[in-house]
């Protein structure tokens, strides 16, 4: 068994995606622990199938649901590697984590690992998505998962961190396919996030990570979320979605990818406000921006 890292997998209905992953990280010899949130379809026989110690427990949102993995799992191996079902870990990654040696690491808490995305198929490389580094491995009792995000969900770690930009993992949900599950999802999303936003507006939450534009991978994105905050209502789509298109060269991207742009920066967004309006209007101790 290995004795440098474990696996921490999240599931719900994951019996279209959770063989590849597994496939893809069963010779690294590691122990493998999934949280299921009470799957319909075969996803726990699959995770019995390979080995992997299972848990359950009610869906709420990703952070509350990896806080809870992390805290009752009791992994033992000195770094715990977070993924999730949709993900892959690529054969250069494998071959990093296969030559991983925790004395090679001293004073290091965390590793950022490069992800790329596709959607429909297609390898979204532009418009700010790739390169594209997530905090994925971090010193088991160290790393947190930030509680004070309602949507996205991303470890935290104090002191020192590394980003491998070589070793990839693949990140692809085969459900978004059909475009009418992408828009109910994210239906759902654009009510946590309104929600959260609402709530950093009243200064219920405050940002875990410093933000700091020549920082690491996170403190740069929690720069400019901070920004995004104080941008107007309603125009702040329109701008996300022209810096994506053409500055950061989105356009060639290609049908699938400029749909997945105009989706995922423009329409989500301005659901979203819609919906801080909306919270607004029904809560007028909120300040309106």
């Amino acid at each position: 068994m290995n004795k440098n890292f474990s696996f921490i997998i999240l599931t719900f209905n994951e019996e279209i995606h959770l063989p590849r992953l597994l496939e893809s990280i069963k010779n690294l010899n590691a122990k493998t622990y999934i949280l299921d949130s009470y799957s319909a379809d075969k996803t726990l026989e699959i995770a019995a199938a390979y080995g992997a110690e299972i848990l359950q427990n009610p869906f709420e949102n990703h952070p509350k649901q990896w806080d809870f993995a992390l805290k009752n799992f009791q992994i033992t191996t000195p770094w715990t590697i977070g993924l999730d079902a949709d993900q892959i870990v690529t054969s250069e990654l494998f071959e990093m984590l296969a030559n991983f040696n925790d004395d090679q690491h001293t004073g290091i808490n965390g590793i950022y690992f490069n992800r790329k995305n596709f959607f429909q198929g297609r390898w979204i490389r532009f418009g700010t998505f790739y390169p594209f580094y997530l905090l994925k491995m971090f010193r088991t009792g160290v790393g947190f998962s930030d509680l004070n995000e309602n949507m996205d969900h991303r470890f935290i770690v104090p002191g020192k961190t590394e980003v491998w930009k070589k070793g990839w993992i693949l990140e692809e949900n085969l459900k978004e396919n059909d475009i009418s599950f992408w828009k109910t999802k994210h239906e759902r999303y654009s009510d946590l996030i309104a929600q959260e936003e609402i709530e950093r507006i009243q200064k219920l939450r405050i940002q875990s990570i410093k933000p700091n534009l020549m920082g690491s991978p996170d403190e740069k994105r929690a720069w400019l979320k901070r920004l995004w905050w104080k941008l107007p209502l309603g125009f702040r789509p329109y701008l996300y979605f022209g810096y994506r298109m053409f500055f950061k060269l989105g356009i060639f991207e290609g049908a699938t990818g400029i749909k997945f742009h105009y989706l995922q920066s423009f329409w989500f967004r301005q659901l979203v406000d819609k919906k801080i309006k909306a919270l607004q209007k029904t809560n007028k101790n909120i300040n309106c921006r």
